[in-house]
């Protein structure tokens, strides 16, 4: 409405405006989350029984409900991409502007937007990978969709699959693969593979044709188009990382590989599961995202496991990265989610990698000796707090400590510079009784009163619990409760920014 040429009274617009703010502000949220996840619940629980009319009645229910619709909303404006814009420049900061969203929600002639094309760049790498920015409306409707098709997707998904997972995440996979590969008697070929592109190439049709939602809906989602530098693009294949349901299309195009592995090499000739023939290959899967690792007795099953692996993707219109996709011995060590998994005389050790030290340090100098060389103490010391906090919380629970007490030197000496350069006429003596300090009983602490440098020396190593992987969140509600307290209770997250390694950052940093 041009409200230029508005009748509407300026009181009466105001009134307006502050019924739709106490509107959103009385909703229950309590009342919110319980009857969406009630829905949620029955879904799976219908999937499971293979009930495919009740499935679609249910995520129709879901997906016109007044709650479900006001969860979206609020899912889309709590997160860290609530203040980037879409194509259309706007964002829903106010309440008012978030009943609004609520109240025109709907799937009726709904037509996506174009998505806003940025780049950003790779981790370690010079390249940038593509981004798409979907608008407000489009994310709410896209989160609409998957909280009703998350439940299904949970339910029929590979047990050995964690990223992008209610109540899985990489240190899961972590105890995986060092459940897998600890004892004496465990594979000793790794088949690490990594698919080129997967956001970016998976084939439309096959997504359409098996993935069980609404498919006008789908439609608009995958096929919206992009716009670069005013010119506007079709999107032909893949799902675009930034959505909200871009990270559930591709879990669940890489679904069913652990029952294709299974089928090949775990089965007897009446189609059971024996350990016998899962002995003799010692094949096991373990999957986050789109990188995951195949275990295998000898290097001839991991070659063969290759082929296997480049037939089930080309079918979804996917393929390997060669760069990355390698079989390696274990004795020889490889790199997976910032951890490096070597077996020195027999035994496996779990460490941090040396790129994700690497990256570590590299942020860490930058915030010392080139973003905070004006900064106070205390502004210095919040800052390397931030980062080391998420780095520690996300490693601690592997052979870590030797890392640790490196990184801590390294810190060290970085602020002996940063120190040098605010005072370059003072000795070193001096430089240090005015910047690290003695406070019970330990000494040497980089501190002020108010403000301490984490001492990474003291942390502690905590071993993270094992995921009961047949378990699902939808319908073991209380293992997975029980589980999150415990979790809370053994890495009780600190206040800062997480260093969310490797792949979790990307998607959510647009709150898409």
């Amino acid at each position: 409405m041009n409200f230029s040429n508005s009748t509407t009274g300026k009181t009466e617009r105001l009134k307006d405006k502050n019924t739709l703010a106490d509107q959103w502000q009385s909703i229950d949220w309590t009342q919110v989350q319980t009857d969406v996840n009630r829905l949620q619940t029955r879904i799976a629980k219908a999937t499971v029984k293979g009930d495919k009319n009740k499935v679609k009645r249910l995520q129709y229910l879901l997906t016109h409900s007044f709650y479900a619709k006001a969860y979206a909303v609020k899912k889309v404006t709590s997160k860290k991409g609530k203040n980037t814009s879409g194509v259309d420049k706007k964002i829903w900061s106010t309440s008012t502007s978030k009943m609004k969203a609520l109240l025109a929600l709907t799937d009726k002639h709904y037509r996506a937007k174009p998505l806003r094309r940025v780049f950003i760049e790779k981790k370690g790498k010079n390249k940038k990978r593509p981004l798409g920015i979907p608008t407000m409306y489009d994310r709410a409707m896209q989160t609409l969709y998957a909280l009703a098709l998350e439940p299904m997707a949970e339910t029929t998904g590979d047990h050995i699959s964690f990223g992008f997972r209610k109540g899985r995440s990489a240190k899961d996979a972590c105890e995986q693969i060092f459940s897998v590969l600890a004892r004496k008697c465990s594979p000793t070929w790794v088949l690490e593979g990594d698919i080129k592109g997967c956001f970016d190439n998976i084939n439309h049709d096959w997504l359409l044709e098996s993935i069980p939602t609404d498919k006008r809906i789908m439609k608009q989602f995958l096929k919206s188009g992009f716009i670069y530098k005013g010119n506007l693009f079709p999107t032909d294949t893949g799902s675009p990382q930034g959505g909200a349901i871009s990270s559930l299309y591709a879990n669940m195009t890489l679904d069913g590989l652990e029952k294709l592995i299974q089928d090949k090499y775990h089965r007897n000739s009446k189609g059971k599961i024996e350990n016998h023939y899962r002995a003799k290959t010692k094949v096991n899967l373990v999957r986050y995202a789109d990188d995951f690792i195949i275990t295998a007795n000898t290097k001839e099953i991991a070659e063969e496991l290759k082929d296997i692996v480049s037939q089930f993707l080309e079918k979804r219109g996917l393929t390997l990265s060669e760069e990355k996709t390698m079989i390696t011995h274990i004795d020889d060590g490889f790199d997976f989610l910032g951890w490096t998994f070597r077996k020195f005389k027999g035994k496996l050790i779990v460490k941090p990698s040396k790129n994700s030290i690497k990256t570590l340090i590299r942020k860490c100098t930058t915030i010392i000796l080139k973003e905070g060389k004006a900064d106070s103490q205390s502004e210095l010391i919040r800052r390397l707090n931030q980062v080391v906090k998420g780095w520690t919380n996300y490693h601690r629970h592997v052979v870590a400590s030797q890392a640790f007490s490196y990184i801590n030197n390294t810190l060290y000496l970085l602020l002996q510079q940063w120190a040098k350069h605010r005072h370059p006429n003072k000795n070193k003596w001096w430089r240090l009784n005015k910047y690290w300090h003695e406070k019970n009983g330990k000494r040497w602490l980089f501190m002020t009163d108010e403000h301490s440098l984490i001492n990474l020396r003291r942390i502690e190593i905590i071993r993270h619990p094992k995921l009961r992987i047949s378990q699902n969140p939808f319908i073991h509600k209380e293992y997975f409760v029980k589980r999150k307290t415990k979790l809370k209770t053994l890495f009780a997250a600190r206040n800062g920014e997480e260093m969310l390694e490797p792949y979790e950052r990307e998607t959510l940093t647009y709150g898409s």
